[in-house]
């Protein structure tokens, strides 16, 4: 299969995870990394013929007029998480990429977000249906600019408040609304972006627990236009952990009676997630995964804080309190510590990999198979991660020899 370029486009570019994504593809394309953690350059997947690294163009939207340089060396000078070395050989991508940095938009985001923007006001529309237009001009025109065959729009943005508003099921009543005034938004900032990336012919990723292409009215546009999309929540740490070991306790028949997660951490989306009302939407995508895996529901209790010290570096400790044979009742007990970036960066340029195949073959509309990335997976009921995992080899042998 003949490889044209594509262009990956990052909401929130400016951000931890896509700094390390962006720095991590510079890396490989120049030769300087392994890639670790990265499962499409496991051998199942050779046969795919993935998009190479050297042919992904980068650009996106961020709300921060930071620059991006600044962000990547944050990376290292508080988190210790990309080497200075690696950074100094990337530099001259990052400036590049930054050319191809647009402002993003706070719509319907809520107050802790809005309160990191730094918007010009040329750029707040009045309307979700101007905004929509907006984004989807700055896709195509990065499109078009950089002579790319496809587009992939990724979420990385930091998480939104729970969305609580009616959303209608069909795209015909829903977008009439989108041509209100702002106030009344019937959508949140991520399901914005999400119809603009599918209006720009744009396949649509969304990392984060926020809403995104969740709802069926835009499940429904994204298959009308042939395009494929996936999410939501990627699964990196302590969420991994619970969908490897809650099917171990369910098969060999040990009752969980509680089991209790902690989570600190002091990024930029820890800080985000220290509002209550953001928070709720990371609570619940890390916590309805065990009721799905156990017999009975466990009690659970999910906690997540900030502590500004600990930058990028993410801590969950777990307390397991189940019941053997006599009724006797035993304990397990983990600690994961991790750099979230890190974590998440690979699976990022494996999604983006991966949905491009399937646009490639035809698919549209969400992606179940990918359910092995996402705490909250679309379209399927499946959490253990060694069932998703055969769901994901099942797609790859099925595609393997196809173009």
């Amino acid at each position: 299969m003949a490889q044209k370029q594509i262009g990956l486009w990052l909401i929130g570019a400016k951000g931890g995870v896509a700094t390390t994504v962006m720095t991590g593809l510079a890396a490989l394309a120049r030769g300087l990394v392994e890639p670790i953690g990265l499962i499409t350059e496991t051998e199942g997947f050779h046969s795919l013929n993935l998009i190479d690294w050297s042919d992904i163009v980068i650009g996106g939207h961020d709300i921060r007029n930071e620059s991006l340089l600044d962000e990547a060396r944050r990376m290292w000078t508080v988190s210790r998480a990309i080497p200075p070395g690696v950074l100094e050989s990337v530099t001259p991508d990052l400036i590049d990429i930054e050319t191809r940095i647009r402002p993003g938009t706070v719509l319907a985001s809520g107050t802790s977000i809005q309160a990191i923007a730094s918007l010009p006001e040329s750029k707040v529309a009045k309307t979700p249906r101007s905004i929509i237009d907006q984004i989807r001009t700055d896709i195509l025109d990065f499109a078009g600019t950089n002579d790319v065959e496809r587009v992939v729009v990724v979420n990385l943005a930091s998480t939104e408040p729970p969305w609580s508003s009616p959303i209608p099921d069909s795209f015909d009543e829903l977008s009439p609304l989108l041509k209100h005034a702002s106030e009344s938004s019937p959508l949140p900032t991520s399901s914005l972006y999400a119809i603009a990336a599918f209006e720009a012919d744009a396949a649509y990723i969304n990392f984060t627990p926020s809403t995104g292409a969740t709802p069926q009215a835009l499940n429904t546009l994204a298959q009308q236009r042939g395009l494929p999309h996936a999410g939501c929540d990627g699964k990196t740490g302590e969420t991994l952990l619970k969908s490897v070991l809650a099917p171990m306790f369910r098969d060999r028949n040990l009752n969980v009676m509680s089991w209790v997660g902690h989570n600190i951490f002091g990024n930029l989306d820890g800080k985000i997630l220290d509002d209550p009302s953001n928070k709720a939407a990371k609570v619940k995508s890390k916590d309805h995964l065990l009721a799905n895996l156990l017999p009975s529901t466990p009690q659970t209790l999910v906690s997540i804080e900030f502590i500004e010290s600990l930058g990028d570096w993410k801590t969950a400790w777990d307390h397991i309190h189940f019941e053997g044979f006599l009724g006797t009742p035993m304990t397990m007990q983990f600690t994961w510590q991790g750099c979230d970036s890190i974590l998440a960066a690979p699976l990022v340029i494996d999604l983006v990999r991966l949905v491009d195949r399937a646009r490639l073959a035809g698919e549209a509309g969400s992606l179940p198979w990918l359910a092995s990335f996402f705490k909250s997976p679309l379209n399927c009921h499946e959490q253990g991660f060694a069932a998703q995992m055969t769901m994901l080899h099942d797609w790859v042998n099925k595609h393997s020899t196809q173009p």
